[in-house]
């Protein structure tokens, strides 16, 4: 009877301790879902962030270029190598134009830019801000009558759904020239059947759903990184925990905003 009992309180705290977690996890989205909104609404209140939006669009998009041309450049040699030998298996080494410019443009483009964007730059935001809460900027910011919100999160949340789709396009682009590289230069693949099989296949819907998907990371990881560095706790340790929390959760975020995206455009 005892262990029966055990085994009872087992399992109703864990269902608590779930329950819990998600009715803590809804509060947080619905206080990031109110800051960022509230922060957007001073977007064209004066004095107008024109200048401060510009300067974050620059450390955002152009300190991210190489590593988002990295990470294409070598997508696209991965995918054409491996597309190759599969359809080799099959006398179609024709489609592998078409098949490196699909996966590229409505899939891997998007989400591992992202992926690169929460690294680099979603991890920047949040440390600068937390750093901003530990040594009082932001309340001295308040005391000088100016918005913080205004200052701070506006900026970073617009520079983030400017530059990612930007940046997405500078992926594709990059990685369908190198996959071009490796099939047609590497691999003896015709250059004429690669291009005409890429051009054939690829639709203005492939290059919607491709933008779509950026402009949504894009909004997601401005609006998690943000509100993690504003609502940090005011230490050293308390800023090292929210730039973790905002990496991992912009990660799992991009996933499940992708599968959600990609099921509206089949």
């Amino acid at each position: 009877m005892n262990k029966a009992n055990s085994t009872q309180n087992s399992i109703i705290l864990f269902f608590g301790s779930l329950g819990r977690w998600f009715l803590g996890a809804i509060e947080r989205m619905g206080d990031a879902t109110v800051l960022s909104a509230s922060s957007l609404a001073h977007l064209f209140a004066r004095p107008w962030q024109g200048k401060h939006i510009v300067l974050q669009l620059y450390a955002l998009g152009v300190g991210s270029f190489v590593i988002i041309a990295i990470t294409g450049a070598f997508t696209g040699m991965v995918l054409s190598l491996q597309g190759y030998y599969t359809l080799a298996k099959f006398g179609s080494e024709s489609l592998l134009g078409s098949g490196v410019a699909l996966a590229i443009i409505r899939e891997l483009g998007p989400v591992l830019g992202a992926f690169m964007m929460v690294g680099r730059a979603g991890s920047s935001i949040t440390a600068e801000i937390g750093i901003m809460r530990v040594t009082e900027q932001l309340d001295a910011l308040q005391m000088m009558a100016t918005n913080p919100k205004a200052r701070v999160i506006l900026p970073r949340i617009i520079a983030m759904i400017i530059a990612l789709p930007l940046l997405v396009s500078m992926f594709d682009i990059i990685g369908l020239g190198a996959g071009y590289v490796v099939g047609v230069e590497l691999l003896g693949v015709n250059g004429g059947a690669f291009v005409g099989e890429m051009v054939a296949k690829i639709t203005p819907m492939d290059l919607y759903a491709g933008w779509v998907k950026a402009l949504g990371f894009g909004i997601l990881i401005g609006v998690i990184c943000t509100y993690m560095g504003y609502r940090a706790t005011p230490t050293t340790e308390g800023v090292a925990k929210a730039t973790t929390q905002a990496v991992v959760a912009g990660s799992v975020g991009v996933l499940v905003l992708d599968y959600i995206l990609t099921s509206f455009f089949l």
